[in-house]
């Protein structure tokens, strides 16, 4: 679990301090106290922008200098804690910083330490936002299972853009670039789509086993956006660069990829179901989720950040929310605007006020 996580000059927390955690963690305070502050600085200690998807230059708080660092010591069963952190340098505002135990290195190792997942209010649109969405939301679940999916991912997109500009120079690219570039463009698609095909089928068997309550349960499906096989992506390609040049960019491809949700029972659209039963549908995938990682071979610590996620539970739904996060062994950090929602876990857990960006612990 993640320890003596330590925030300074990010977003309103000029210097805060956050130690002695539990497996259940509860930032409680006003709205805009800083608790998701909390939660996004944690988040930052994995690959990508974190759970607000935020750029660099938002994150450092405004009468500070433009520069920000967040810390925390991972603790490791009978191990020596390894210290993580990230930032951004005043002087580099557009340049994050990692550092493992010390050492500067690329975001994507973090993955390789721990895996962390967060529900946050702003997901309850996933679906019917667009499908891009869903597709960092399903990453982000495969990078639990697969700390390598960061790398293949960053290099896809590398390819890709590198292949967008290609398609979009006034004059003709050189086919033996193009090659080369579409080749790289596979590989590394394949092993993305192939990851978030092997997750997705995984997780519709481990929901398909769950009660169709207190949660309701969805059914998902993995829609390709190509050929999964790089060399049959290869092939698709380069038989579709003309079409693909008069668009200015590639149609074919992981990065068209859909993950489709509907209601079980229902056969409903999860796009079409109500609020309430979007928002039941997000926590029952993210419960299965981390079932499917106790049962796996993952041996990595996880965390799971839920923001403001307890307190438009009805009492049976969240006990049964707390029941399932109790049989689990990831550390849980949860923010609510006050404690009652947390009264059936708030004996075993470690309780924090935060108030104008400064963490006071209450137990």
């Amino acid at each position: 679990m993640l320890d003596r996580i330590l925030l300074s000059r990010f977003r309103n927390h000029r210097e805060t301090a956050v130690e002695g955690t539990a497996q259940f963690n509860l930032l409680v305070g006003e709205n805009g106290a800083g608790k998701t502050n909390v939660l996004e600085a944690i988040s930052l200690l994995s690959p990508g922008r974190g759970l607000r998807r935020a750029g660099l230059g938002d994150m450092p708080g405004q009468d500070f200098d433009g520069g920000f660092a967040v810390s925390a010591a991972l603790m490791v069963a009978d191990e020596e804690p390894v210290q993580l952190g990230t930032g951004v340098l005043a002087e580099r505002p557009g340049r994050r910083l990692v550092q493992i135990n010390g050492a500067e290195a690329p975001a994507v190792r973090l993955a390789e330490w721990m895996s962390i997942g967060w529900l946050t209010p702003a997901m309850d649109r996933l679906f019917v936002e667009g499908a891009g969405a869903r597709r960092r939301f399903l990453d982000r679940l495969v990078l639990a299972v697969r700390p390598d999916h960061a790398g293949n991912a960053t290099r896809l997109e590398s390819a890709l853009r590198e292949r967008n500009r290609l398609l979009s120079d006034d004059l003709p690219p050189d086919p033996r670039w193009l090659d080369a570039i579409e080749m790289q463009l596979a590989e590394a698609g394949s092993l993305v789509a192939a990851a978030r095909a092997e997750l997705v089928e995984r997780l519709e068997e481990t929901l398909a086993a769950l009660p169709e309550s207190p949660f309701a349960r969805p059914s998902l499906a993995y829609q390709p956006g190509g050929p999964i096989v790089a060399e049959a992506l290869a092939q698709a390609l380069r038989s579709g660069r003309a079409r693909e040049r008069a668009a200015q960019r590639t149609l074919t491809g992981p990065h068209r990829d859909e993950i489709l949700v509907t209601m079980a029972g229902k056969g409903q659209p999860a796009a079409e179901c109500s609020t309430g039963e979007q928002k039941a549908m997000l926590i029952a995938i993210t419960l299965a989720h981390s079932q499917l990682l106790e049962t796996g071979t993952e041996q990595r610590p996880r965390l799971l950040l839920l923001d403001e996620v307890a307190a438009h539970l009805d009492p049976l739904r969240r006990e049964a929310l707390f029941d399932r996060l109790r049989a689990g062994s990831a550390q849980v950090w949860l923010t609510g605007t006050e404690l009652a929602p947390f009264e059936a876990i708030a004996s075993e857990a470690t309780v924090w006020e935060v108030s104008a960006g400064a963490v006071r612990r209450l137990g």
